[in-house]
């Protein structure tokens, strides 16, 4: 059986982990992140724009990405939530700045709800050098 290599990464720059989780977890050659959703560092909720609430979810996952000397352009893969998935073209556009070159994967999908009432949650997967 082969031995799996996991160490986990946490960020100050992204919102406290108030529960059981790691902000990411690198195994296989991939870092794993946790779901982010527009919470600033001190743990406050982003109100207002489907644009000011991607452009706070992407500060977090460069932040935890970082923890693992990664960038966007190490992401291979991103899933979306959405609360209304209307919301989608705008974040898209946001998101979007972030990226040069090749997007990810992604994945969309509508869900009735996520957590601290948030209405957008992005969940990222990068590539580690090996």
């Amino acid at each position: 059986m082969m031995q799996v290599m996991v160490r986990a990464h946490s960020s100050p720059d992204a919102p406290p982990e108030e529960q059981a989780y790691s902000h990411g977890v690198e195994a296989n050659g991939f870092l794993f992140t946790a779901g982010q959703v527009p919470m600033t560092p001190s743990g406050d909720l982003v109100e207002g724009s489907v644009t000011a609430k991607t452009h706070q979810i992407m500060e977090n996952l460069a932040a935890i990405l970082a923890e693992a000397d990664l960038t966007f352009d190490d992401v291979v893969k991103t899933t979306a939530y959405f609360t209304d998935v209307g919301d989608f073209e705008e974040m898209d556009a946001a998101y979007a700045e972030h990226f040069d070159g090749a997007y990810p994967a992604r994945d969309v999908i509508e869900v009735e709800a996520l957590p601290a009432g948030a209405t957008i949650e992005l969940v990222m997967v990068g590539a580690l050098d090996q």
